[in-house]
């Protein structure tokens, strides 16, 4: 993974515990959610419910998981899978924190130089 893939989002500290935070920026044309526990782990998701396309980031957060808000499915923000009996799964986005800053990586956004 290229340095150049990683966007910062900015310090870990704007996003309240046991909350989440979408982003502006879209992976595959898909917006993102970004969650933070009360334990300050951090999971980036895309944000749509695999059911209908409810917006995780307006879900409630509980361990790892977080509830949405439509239709009270719980989705383990680690891996993105819906928790049984539900099926179905979500794309989980790679991130890092860096100096206490989040990092989502995102290759797509990279523009490449022509020669």
């Amino acid at each position: 993974m290229s340095s150049h893939e990683w966007k910062n989002i900015g310090p870990l500290e704007s996003i309240p515990r046991s909350s989440a935070r979408r982003l502006c920026l879209q992976q595959a044309g898909r917006p993102i959610a970004v969650f933070r526990t009360r334990d300050d782990e951090v999971f980036a998701l895309i944000d749509e419910c695999p059911h209908k396309r409810g917006p995780l980031s307006e879900g409630i957060i509980s361990g790892k998981t977080v509830t949405c808000p439509l239709h009270n499915w719980v989705i383990a923000m680690d891996s993105g899978e819906a928790v049984a009996p539900d099926e179905g799964r979500v794309g989980s986005i790679p991130l890092r924190l860096v100096d206490g800053d989040i990092h989502v990586y995102l290759p797509e956004l990279v523009v490449e130089a022509v020669a």
